[in-house]
């Protein structure tokens, strides 16, 4: 279900509110929005490969027309992405400004930026003809893939949360290129004075050791000289390995935090978790398992063993039963009946769109209802009701589907 725009009806949204969930909701692949995204994919990726290859002289000279075609494609989509961007972000906001705070916002924001730079660039060096510099720049859309991939965004936060961590490793690693470069300097400053006669010339060789690159073009030849560059080789080992440490443990926090709020947000999405508390919602969290079925799939068999229960977060499924064919959206759970009552599945299960599911197993299922019995009453209280009425998996038409594999 999309998100009612700040002040507006759900009936009434104007053509801004429109274009802006289109451009900022997280949709599912069945969507306009999910369209929209793989087109804009689909142009950056095309873009970055005819700027690679628009630097070979053979290919240019051969396909140089559809690579400048591609690339004003991509400048005139991309211009346009951002104008919109810069149109609907008016009063979308947290801070609740004018119109021109909050676009202002965007414009100076990280992916207001990256935004500008996929395509201003690349249209000035189509208008003053510079193809060189037109091939160096193909690498600037592929930034704004940072805005429909979690990874990156993930890693970006946790850069971002961990920058002064980041800088103090740059501040040691300056120390250290000092001290090591001001050493060698006062070592070898007459025996090499064309590579080390100087502390900045001294520095490129601290640098290069301790990056543990090693080029060979600047090495001491005195003893003292290499006993120090001993201890600056070791010391590489751990400016490498201290940022690494420290961006790696903040991806995965990152990673974990991101999956709870994307977790805790599906939760929010099924009525039958709504009146509990947030102790209580965190303590089913750990039990459930978040699932995506693509349209088409099945995802339960009829007289499969019942081994989970099911709670739609987003998408459709149908369940085919004996008699009829029940269709279930948004907020529905399913798979309790065939839990409760321990048997076989009645009906085949298939999701009608792509569906994100939250999958609760058989064992976690009977002690969570009987941890929780406010959760347990309104599970019982559906059960009983799809029973007495075209229930998903009804007891008398399994006790059917039973009868009819006996016959067989």
């Amino acid at each position: 279900m999309s998100p009612v725009p700040r002040g507006r009806g759900l009936g009434d949204p104007n053509m801004r509110d429109r274009l802006y969930e289109l451009l900022e909701h997280d949709p599912l692949a069945y969507s306009a929005g999910s369209r929209f995204i793989q087109i804009i994919i689909g142009v950056i990726v095309l873009n970055v490969i005819a700027m690679v290859l628009a630097s070979v002289p053979e290919l240019d000279a051969r396909f140089g027309t559809l690579f400048e075609a591609i690339t004003i494609l991509s400048v005139i989509v991309f211009a346009l992405e951002y104008v919109a961007r810069m149109w609907t972000v008016a009063g979308h906001t947290q801070r609740k400004g004018s119109a021109l705070s909050d676009r202002l916002g965007y414009a100076f924001s990280a992916l207001g930026i990256i935004d500008l730079m996929a395509f201003l660039p690349a249209a000035i060096a189509l208008a003053t003809g510079r193809h060189a510099t037109l091939a160096a720049l193909g690498v600037l859309p592929f930034f704004k893939l940072v805005r429909y991939s979690p990874a990156m965004r993930s890693l970006l936060a946790a850069v971002h949360a961990e920058r002064r961590a980041l800088i103090g490793c740059i501040v040691i690693l300056i120390g250290a290129v000092l001290t090591f470069a001001s050493l060698l300097y006062a070592i070898e400053r007459d025996v090499q004075p064309d590579k080390l006669g100087t502390i900045p010339q001294a520095m490129w060789w601290a640098i290069v050791t301790l990056g543990t690159v090693g080029y060979g073009d600047v090495v001491p030849v005195t003893p003292l000289g290499k006993f120090v560059s001993t201890f600056a080789i070791i010391s590489g080992f751990a400016m490498i390995a201290l940022p690494v440490a420290i961006i790696s443990t903040a991806f995965a926090e990152e990673v974990k935090r991101r999956d709870f709020v994307v977790t805790w947000g599906m939760l929010a999405r099924v009525p039958l978790f709504s009146h509990l508390s947030a102790a209580e919602i965190a303590d089913i969290m750990r039990l459930l398992r978040a699932r995506t079925v693509e349209q088409g799939e099945v995802l339960v068999r009829r007289g499969d063993a019942a081994s989970s229960m099911y709670f739609i977060t987003a998408g459709e499924v149908e369940i085919a039963l004996p008699s009829q064919h029940v269709r279930l959206s948004d907020g529905t759970f399913f798979g309790e009946i065939a839990l409760l009552h321990k048997t076989k599945r009645s009906g085949t299960v298939t999701a009608t769109r792509k569906t994100r599911l939250l999958v609760l197993d058989a064992q976690d299922f009977h002690a969570l209802i009987a941890r929780m019995p406010t959760l347990a009453d309104h599970v019982h209280t559906t059960a009983k009701a799809r029973l007495a009425d075209t229930g998903d998996l009804a007891l008398a038409e399994l006790a059917q589907a039973e009868q009819e594999d006996t016959d067989r």
